[in-house]
């Protein structure tokens, strides 16, 4: 049996780790982080009476320094509820140094956090970091603060938005009774890019809502979506073969795998070749083209590797694309060859039908209008809410 039914910890958020390099872009030009306070919010999935929060190093070129951190409850525009605070040690030191390459949790605090809580997390560096491991986008504002501004109640008028998420990788929490976590691997529609920054749209995190208004057994969700993500290559952030180990099956508390990826692979292999802007953006994604057949052997490498750790694993079928830039007609005969073996191959305890949900009828290679952000491949609030609430929570148990 896997979860937390004797007790144990179980993850109520996460970041999947990347290069600051391998993301985005967001950090580019953007001062080191050198004698700084970071304050980040998260929301947390599930709740719980006890807090660790999971700090990372594992995309640094060098240790850093964790002078002093602290965690409470948030309270819009960067201040911490009064009486929350907690202040988090290593080993019992107020202090630590990460080591390149690792991450590090902190001691338990008591803090009790009920279900979808923002939990904003301090974290002062009193030296320089020189490769930052982050996670880009961040989608939930956080801000750097000069000097040691752990304590500080509110928001220092000295603040300036940090734009990724930055050293933390995780917060994990003791629940007040039996719990899993769904862990969702994906792409920048897992992510949740198109949605409304700081409001929670993703539709993992609506999943999350569903799930804690049940009133049954606790499913936590932890969304493991990087933008631009492919399963098979490296480019925006590791491979989801490469990362599944450490973002998905080393989870406290796993007890459900939710697939979502592959849309990259086939977007990218398809995309039109020219000497446009189109072919700047390709460069990011290095490797030679991904057939259909490549993508269901990886999808199958998923499923065997996480039902030898005994969960249940679900898959997504790829939504449409026509009319984003990278679409081509080769790449939409791809995209429903994949699908058609997601829904009948038998690969997967359940499939969640995200293709059905949010094609347009009249055609449905492309996204409902009033689905999707404005450039016909991401979800906006509306499209996030129609795939979460489209998904069957007895799947969860």
């Amino acid at each position: 049996m896997t979860g937390t039914d004797n007790g144990g910890w179980v993850r109520s958020w996460g970041a999947s780790p990347q290069t600051a390099q391998g993301g985005l872009g967001s950090l580019d030009g953007y001062p080191p982080l050198d004698g700084v306070t970071l304050r980040q919010v998260v929301r947390v999935s599930g709740g719980g009476r006890r807090v660790r929060v999971r700090f990372t190093n594992e995309f640094g070129s060098a240790p850093f320094t964790i002078g002093a951190a602290r965690v409470g409850l948030a309270v819009p525009g960067g201040g911490v509820r009064p009486g929350t605070e907690r202040v988090l040690t290593f080993s019992g030191a107020p202090g630590v140094t990460v080591p390149a390459g690792a991450p590090i949790l902190s001691d338990p605090v008591d803090l009790s956090l009920p279900a979808l809580a923002k939990l904003s997390i301090s974290l002062y560096l009193p030296g320089r970091v020189e490769t930052c491991t982050c996670h880009d986008p961040a989608l939930e504002t956080g801000w750097t603060i000069p000097g040691d501004a752990v304590a500080a109640p509110a928001l220092p008028e000295t603040a300036e938005v940090l734009p990724v998420r930055a050293l933390i990788s995780a917060v994990e929490l003791l629940p007040d009774g039996p719990a899993r976590a769904i862990v969702v691997v994906g792409d920048s529609r897992t992510d949740g890019a198109g949605s409304t920054p700081d409001a929670n749209r993703s539709w993992p995190e609506l999943l999350a809502e569903r799930l804690a208004g049940r009133g049954a057994a606790a499913r936590y969700v932890s969304n493991q979506g990087i933008s631009g993500n492919r399963l098979l290559n490296d480019g925006i952030g590791v491979s989801a073969l490469a990362r599944f180990d450490r973002d998905v099956l080393a989870t406290p508390g796993l007890g459900h795998v939710v697939l979502s990826v592959g849309a990259n692979d086939i977007g990218v292999s398809f995309a039109p070749r020219d000497d446009g802007p189109l072919a700047d953006f390709l460069k990011m994604f290095p490797g030679a083209p991904m057939t259909t057949d490549d993508v269901i052997a990886g999808h199958r490498q998923l499923v065997a590797r996480a039902r030898d750790c005994g969960v249940p694993v679900h898959a997504t079928t790829i939504a449409p694309y026509e009319g984003a830039e990278i679409y081509t007609p080769e790449g939409e005969s791809a995209r429903q060859a994949l699908n058609a073996w997601i829904r009948t191959g038998g690969a997967f305890d359940a499939v969640l039908d995200f293709d059905a949900v949010w094609r347009d009828p009249a055609r449905p290679s492309r996204i409902r209008d009033d689905f999707h952000c404005g450039d016909h491949l991401h979800g906006n609030d509306a499209g996030y809410q129609a795939l979460a609430d489209s998904i069957d929570l007895s799947l969860f148990g």
